[in-house]
């Protein structure tokens, strides 16, 4: 069992020294833009929101800025760089919702959150 456990572990770090993990920004120098509006209609504040480009291997860190929260009935925007989105919003121990968009230059998306 112990070397299963070293094995995964291995295998993590392996991962992440070799960048498969990333995300990256949210705009990439030169791309074209749009936009992703994440409007909270849950039942309570959103607190985080996760997104990367659909060939991630993971959603990445809050992209929220640091200390800020989504009031119920409120929205926030993010650019980011045309193309395929997967975007994740919830509240931490309460769930999450998550949508994948295709964001046209130019374009946009609005995600409503309602659970």
């Amino acid at each position: 069992m112990k070397w299963m456990i070293k094995g995964v572990i291995v295998a993590l770090v392996a991962t992440v020294v070799s960048g498969c993990v990333s995300v990256g920004p949210l705009v990439r120098p030169g791309d074209p833009t749009g936009v992703i509006e994440i409007v909270n209609q849950a039942h309570g504040p959103i607190e985080i929101v996760t997104m990367s480009r659909c060939s991630a291997s993971w959603y990445g860190p809050n992209r929220l800025p640091s200390g800020m929260v989504i009031p119920r009935g409120r929205s926030y925007r993010f650019t980011v760089s045309a193309g395929c989105w997967d975007v994740s919003a919830g509240t931490v121990g309460m769930g999450n919702a998550t949508r994948r968009f295709d964001i046209r230059a130019g374009g946009g998306v609005r995600y409503t959150v309602t659970s």
